[in-house]
């Protein structure tokens, strides 16, 4: 997927582009807050943990501020909106990034306390997120939301046995990437004025996956920077990876 807007970083009403990314201390989540940096925005780098954060965005030219965020957090997600509200006014892109793989328990062994335990960071952190930043990103002249999610939650491409995700077994971590991506689908649907999209980032080299992963954080975040960029009337509501549209 490519990017559909200008390098400005200028959104239709004027003004430094003000974008969010959750969990962005390392990883696809780093990458992308330096490639939007890049385009000359504003972007607020989340960390639960803001010393590292803040060792994070040292090494990032532009403007980048770390904003200290815990998305299984009421309490850390409110005062993060209310930072946000304080300073800038708006927010125009949102990406919620932050994830983690949940406990390593085999399928069968897994039980409820797993799947909150997952659940808690990559289901319920996004709609935290999203709730709480809704009335900013309405401010904006062309507010986007995006998902970061994962081919493991896609129902076609798990059973394709041609698939890297089709012979990796779990309850966690694949389910709660399938529930994100409805959560973007009726997001989407209840927001029409919003570009609100799920991103696959492909398997990356990151912690999450012990750095295995065969694509560098570049490639991991095409998808994510693509959708986090695109046009007042481009695509909503959809799954996409690097290479263009995933099936569900």
């Amino acid at each position: 997927m490519t990017e559909t807007t200008g390098t400005s970083g200028m959104t239709p009403m004027g003004g430094t582009t003000i974008a969010l990314v959750t969990g962005a201390n390392k990883g696809i989540g780093l990458a992308t807050v330096r490639r939007l940096a890049e385009r000359g925005w504003t972007v607020l780098l989340g960390a639960r943990d803001a010393r590292r954060g803040a060792a994070a965005a040292a090494g990032l030219d532009g403007d980048v501020t770390v904003l200290p965020l815990d998305v299984t957090s009421d309490e850390s997600v409110a005062s993060a909106a209310k930072e946000v509200a304080s300073r800038y006014g708006r927010l125009d892109v949102l990406v919620n990034n932050a994830g983690i793989v949940g406990p390593l328990v085999s399928a069968l062994d897994t039980g409820a306390e797993e799947m909150l335990a997952c659940y808690a960071t990559n289901v319920f952190g996004p709609v935290r997120v999203t709730r709480a930043f809704v009335p900013l990103l309405r401010r904006s002249a062309a507010p986007r939301i995006v998902m970061v999610s994962s081919g493991m939650g896609s129902m076609t491409i798990t059973g394709d046995p041609e698939r890297l995700e089709s012979r990796i077994v779990g309850l966690t971590y694949p389910s709660s990437k399938a529930a994100l991506n409805m959560v973007m689908s009726q997001y989407a649907r209840a927001l029409p004025e919003f570009r609100i999209n799920a991103a696959d980032p492909g398997y990356t080299a990151t912690d999450l996956n012990g750095n295995s992963g065969v694509q560098t954080v570049d490639e991991g975040s095409d998808a994510v920077v693509a959708l986090a960029t695109v046009a007042p009337d481009g695509p909503t509501g959809r799954f996409f990876d690097r290479s263009g549209s995933l099936p569900w």
